[in-house]
This record gives structure tokens, sequence and C-alpha cells, in this order.
């Protein structure tokens, strides 16, 4: 007697198993989009831009169209910089001129964050101290140096306080923005977990306004930088605005260029260092960096 298998129902599933399904599945990663890009280096795409402006700006100066009495080669700026490093003369403006940006930081940051405090921590601070900083922070820093002058003299004094009061204001208004901003049901959490006033200010609100106080942080130094570039040129006898004018006196449009990229490399090299402190202490904050 002959058996006859049936074929399945068609509704019925297949559970025939092929011989070729037992071999292992080849599976490819899943690569992110971002990492799926030419791998071109950061610092390679960063450098491209500044690097083609540099060639633009020779191309133009070699032939003939930029003129050197109006702005002078890259080629005789870097073998005037070369010279002033060698004579020692831009190491000493440049000693002279951090130390006055350094005086003038730490002043403005204790003035700023101290003010800051008190106006966001406390209701009766805010009505004494907001209303005096804000008409204070419309009235153009510049425009005080001949007070200045008449308070402090000629000498470092005046200087300071003008990167002093420039860098107040930033500092006060992202610090006070941060205390402000912070998250009304943090506060409430924490004070049901028994923290008292002092305890909610260190473990609540402080970490919750560090994002803007490292925020004003950077305004107040690019600031604190061009505070100093007005300084310097007042009744200055040091400093790397003190060689700016004496260029301009002498129509060294060279020498007047090579003080402003050392400005320029100071303030990129101070907003590292802050970038830096952010990345160290905001770990715990996820932020988004691009794709």
């Amino acid at each position: 007697m002959s058996i006859s298998h049936a074929p399945p129902h068609p509704h019925e599933p297949d559970i025939s198993v092929n011989s070729e399904s037992d071999a292992p599945l080849d599976l490819e990663p899943i690569v992110p989009a971002s990492s799926r890009r030419t791998r071109v280096p950061r610092w390679l795409r960063r450098t491209t831009g500044p690097l083609l402006l540099l060639l633009l700006w020779q191309v133009l100066s070699a032939t003939g169209v930029l003129a050197s009495d109006v702005l002078a080669s890259p080629g005789r700026i870097a073998q005037v910089a070369g010279d002033l490093v060698s004579n020692g003369s831009l190491a000493s403006a440049m000693t002279v001129s951090l130390q006055r940006v350094a005086a003038g930081l730490v002043l403005g940051t204790l003035v700023g964050t101290g003010l800051a405090l008190v106006s966001g921590l406390f209701r009766i601070g805010e009505d004494l101290v907001d209303a005096p900083v804000q008409m204070l922070r419309t009235v153009p820093f510049v425009g005080l140096i001949p007070l200045f002058i008449i308070w402090f003299g000629i000498g470092e004094a005046p200087k300071v306080a003008i990167i002093t009061l420039g860098v107040t204001f930033p500092l006060y208004l992202n610090v006070y923005a941060g205390i402000r901003g912070v998250d009304a049901q943090l506060i409430e959490a924490g004070e049901s977990l028994g923290l008292s006033r002092w305890g909610l200010v260190r473990h609540v609100v402080l970490p919750g306004a560090l994002p803007g106080a490292l925020t004003g942080l950077r305004y107040s130094l690019g600031i604190a930088w061009l505070a100093l570039v007005f300084a310097e040129q007042v009744n200055a006898d040091s400093g790397i605005g003190f060689l700016m004018v004496q260029a301009r006196d002498f129509l060294r449009t060279d020498v007047i260029v090579v003080c402003l990229i050392v400005y320029a490399f100071l303030g990129l090299l101070a907003d590292f260092i802050v970038r830096s402190l952010e990345r160290l202490l905001l770990q715990w904050r996820p932020t988004f960096t691009g794709r």
C-alpha cells in the first residue's frame, strides 16, 4: 500500500526547512549617515577657507591689484612678524596686554557674577540691582574713557577699568538669565527631597546656570579684547595697541596687520580655553554637535 503525501493547504504555512537556510547570515552593520561621508580630517576642512583667503591675498599683492601702501602682502607681514619676535618687542607687548586683560577679566567676572547672583537669587536684589545695571549697560564704555582718565589718571587704572566694564555686563546678563531659566520643577523636586535654601542654590540653581555663565564668559572675553584695543590707544606707552599707534603714525600697515593677527590669535586661544572648560564642566549635558 502506497502512502501519498497531500500538498499543504494554501493557507497553512510551509514549515519545510531549506538546507541553504542553515548557513550563517551575513549581517551588515548599520553605519550612521554622518560617518559615511568622506573622511577628510576636520582640521583640514577648517583651515581650507583661511588658506584660500591667504592665497588670494598673496596673488592680489603680487599682481599689483592690492598696493603695498594700502595693505602689505602676506610675505611682508610674515617678515615683519619675524623681526618683531626676534628683537623681543612683540613678546614684551603681548605680556603687557595679557596682564591688562587678565586683571580686567578677573575684576569684571567678580563684579558681574556677584551682581547676577544678588539679582537672580533674590527678588529684592533684582529690584535694587537690575535697573541700574540695565541703565549702565546701554552707555558705550568707550564714551567713558575721558571720565576714567579724569578719575584714575593716565596709568594702568583707566585701561583696566575699561576692560572691567566691558566684561561685567555680558556676564551679568547671561548668569542672571541662567539663574532665572532653571526649571521650576527641579526646584520643587529639590524642596521635596528636603534641600535647604543653600542646598537648592548649590545643587540645583548654580549647576543649571553654569551653561549660561560659560556662554557669558565667551562673550566677555571677546569684548575684553575689543576694550583692550581702545584702552591701549589712549596714553599708552606699552602693549600691542601702543605698537599699532606707532605703526599708524609711520603708515606701517604691515605692523598694524601683525598686531591685529596677534589680537585675533589671543582671542581664539581664550575662546578655546573656555570651550575646553565647557566640555569638562558640562559633561552631564548632552548636546547636538552637528552632522
